[in-house]
């Protein structure tokens, strides 16, 4: 279209010769007759387009959380969900990171975000060095509780409430920073498109290594890519690039790819369990290291090889990871298949994270989600932020705290009472139902037909009918 709007609007510039030749007044009006249907066919186009960008965001019902791509082939049984960006934290939330004092950060292509009690709040001063917005792609927290950004220009860091940017300019080998690792001495270790560095606090250091291929099956990719770093539990520094795998440790430099025969040049995340083993994502699957035991994971499960993206262990030795937006659960020997929503083009995870309240959150394309009770609930912007608790944690909790609790009773059933208070004693039973409202100190639940749990200090009114046996 752009060729054609230029070509009418050189005709109109050209000056033309006055000519009395009716053929030349016959071209000229070949020409604008021309013109007007290039523009006409070119209109209708855009037209359908906008049409077919309306059918596709036309939502299912109010009520719903993703958006249906309608099919125009009645044959076609395949429900196509598009997330609904409406009030979601952002759009991209590209990563998620919990402090050592609890906080959590939201790293999104808008931008940081902290969780401050039940507010979000946006990072305004991390920027670019131009002053433009960043997507934030990997946080970390230093020895010193320092909040470290790797992002789509340079790095940031945050002291209690002061924010430093640091750029190409300060000696950053790339802005486009994919990485972001702190060791035990204090380091920060950066990875890029091209290659790492590590800054000390006075200045940034390049950091050797060999270059690997360009990963053409992705759309971001180079020879000196570094998707992951890490810090285990001995100090090792593990190094997931373009070129394999690489340890460094006591200044040694080790291709633990060429070591033990990955064959797969692209490495994408690395993590270490409670065993000393350690789990390693590929774009040709997932594997499992013990010791000098290499174990090919995805061999004994898929039919075919299946790249893995985002891997955990959780703290019941679960281990969770991502295949596009499939997410696996490795429990033992058994493999569950999990999916934030049914479709090809519903939420896509970039990152599996297990707070400190062994939440399990699902961040991404799409927005960010938490697993609770068998199910994924989307964490927008007001929420929810606190976990809804199950019975079963509850009555744990119960059983742990109960200890002559005074529980004061409805007026309405104190004529079946001898007194308004009654003394629940943890090494006695009792047999009635009760209807409590007012103020309860500790904890009261039952171990069946459980209706409201009960939480500590609770105060207002509360009704309840439950038996404790």
């Amino acid at each position: 279209m752009r060729k054609h709007s230029t070509l009418c609007a050189i005709i109109k510039k050209k000056p033309l010769k006055k000519r009395n030749s009716p053929f030349h007044e016959i071209k000229l009006l070949i020409v604008a007759a021309l013109c007007f249907i290039i523009s006409s066919v070119n209109g209708q186009e855009i037209n359908v387009a906008k049409n077919k960008l309306a059918n596709i965001n036309k939502p299912i019902s109010t009520g719903s959380n993703f958006k249906k791509a309608q099919s125009n082939n009645p044959g076609t049984q395949t429900s196509n969900q598009l997330p609904n960006f409406n009030n979601q934290i952002s759009d991209v939330v590209r990563t998620i990171f919990q402090d050592s004092k609890g906080n959590i950060w939201f790293g999104t292509q808008n931008g940081a975000f902290k969780l401050n009690g039940d507010s979000l709040i946006h990072i305004d001063s991390i920027k670019s060095e131009s002053g433009k917005g960043v997507t934030i792609k990997d946080i970390a927290e230093d020895k010193d509780g320092r909040i470290w950004f790797g992002h789509s220009d340079g790095i940031s860091s945050i002291d209690d409430t002061s924010v430093t940017n640091y750029y190409k300019s300060d000696g950053l080998i790339s802005n486009d920073v994919w990485c972001i690792e702190t060791d035990i001495k204090g380091n920060v270790w950066i990875g890029t498109m091209e290659g790492v560095c590590i800054f000390n606090g006075q200045g940034f250091t390049k950091f050797a290594l060999p270059e690997g291929r360009k990963d053409t099956t992705v759309g971001i990719s180079s020879t000196k890519m570094i998707h992951s770093i890490l810090e285990d539990s001995m100090g090792t520094i593990w190094l997931c690039t373009n070129a394999g795998l690489f340890s460094y440790t006591n200044k040694e430099l080790k291709n633990i790819s060429a070591e033990l025969g990955i064959l797969n040049n692209f490495i994408s995340k690395i993590i270490e369990d409670k065993k000393g083993g350690f789990w390693i994502s590929t774009s040709m699957g997932l594997l499992h290291l013990h010791g000098n035991s290499l174990t090919n994971i995805s061999e004994l499960h898929f039919k075919e090889s299946k790249g893995t993206g985002s891997i955990i262990v959780d703290s019941e030795d679960n281990v969770w990871f991502t295949c596009s937006r499939s997410i696996y659960r490795l429990n033992g020997e058994k493999l569950s298949e999990y999916r934030i929503t049914e479709g090809n083009y519903g939420p896509l995870t970039f990152q599996i994270y297990e707070d400190k309240e062994s939440r399990l959150w699902f961040v991404g394309y799409g927005g960010a989600y938490r697993y609770e009770n068998g199910r994924f609930i989307n964490i927008k912007r007001n929420g929810p932020w606190k976990k809804k608790e199950t019975h079963s944690e509850a009555l744990k909790q119960f059983e742990q705290t109960i200890n002559n609790i005074v529980i004061i009773l409805n007026p309405t059933f104190i004529s079946h009472l001898k007194s308004d208070r009654i003394l629940l004693d943890k090494n006695k039973k009792t047999n009635f139902i009760l209807n409590i409202f007012g103020q309860a100190e500790g904890f009261l639940i039952s171990k069946q037909n459980i209706e409201i749990p009960l939480v500590a200090k609770l105060t207002g009114q509360i009704k309840l009918t439950d038996r404790y046996q």
